[in-house]
């Protein structure tokens, strides 16, 4: 029997490849992207970082203590991603983009999906539900964070990690991150929190997709 970690990333593999192979993911990892296009890029990350807190804050208030090692686990995650928005705002402003704008934007309808189901499934179908939204988040930014940081600073002519520092310094964070993730993850012996990871990973990949796709 496979351990749960090795289980999910196989069950979910289609939806990981859909992801990673979708045309404006490849082109925006080979060649960059417009400033504009950036930008609302941006706009959209920034909705999905500001409620990453408050979703995992749902989910480890609603679980019982049969998932106890669950729970620290996002006590100790959110005091580590704790403030993140405020990166994003930052390499928004470096790009061009005031902090009011960045605040009064209206997230798209991909977004709202995205961050309205991760609350549903905190709240509704099961609280393990947040490790797949974590285990997508971790994968697209250790995995595809650094290529397409560089190729974003390349194609805008950046300086350093100005306007790239949110993707920049994910791309290194989220490979330890996703090493206590795989951990978390093989204690999960509940069949219906397994079920509701893996649909969570599943949603999570295509609502993500939906953002990369419009920009």
């Amino acid at each position: 029997m496979l351990p749960f970690f090795a289980e999910l990333v196989t069950t979910t593999d289609e939806d990981r490849r859909a992801f990673e192979t979708h045309p404006v993911l490849l082109a925006a990892v080979a060649d960059g992207l417009s400033v504009e296009r950036y930008r609302q890029l941006l706009l959209e990350l920034y909705h999905v970082v500001w409620h990453f807190n408050p979703v995992s804050a749902a989910a480890a208030s609603r679980m019982g203590d049969e998932h106890a090692e669950v729970r620290y686990f996002l006590y100790e995650h959110m005091q580590e991603e704790k403030g993140h928005e405020v990166w994003v705002r930052n390499d928004l402003e470096a790009v061009g983009v005031p902090p009011q704008v960045t605040i009064a934007h209206a997230a798209s309808a991909n977004t709202l999906a995205l961050n309205g189901y991760n609350y549903w499934a905190a709240d509704r179908r099961h609280p393990c539900s947040v490790l797949g939204m974590l285990y997508v988040l971790e994968v697209i930014a250790s995995v595809y964070g650094g290529p397409f940081s560089s190729a974003i600073r390349e194609s805008l002519l950046l300086d350093g990690d100005r306007g790239v520092s949110f993707i920049s310094s994910h791309a290194t964070m989220d490979a330890k991150h996703m090493a206590e993730l795989r951990t978390v993850l093989n204690k999960i012996d509940d069949d219906g929190a397994k079920k509701a990871i893996q649909e969570s990973v599943r949603v999570n990949f295509h609502h993500f997709t939906r953002i990369i796709e419009a920009i």
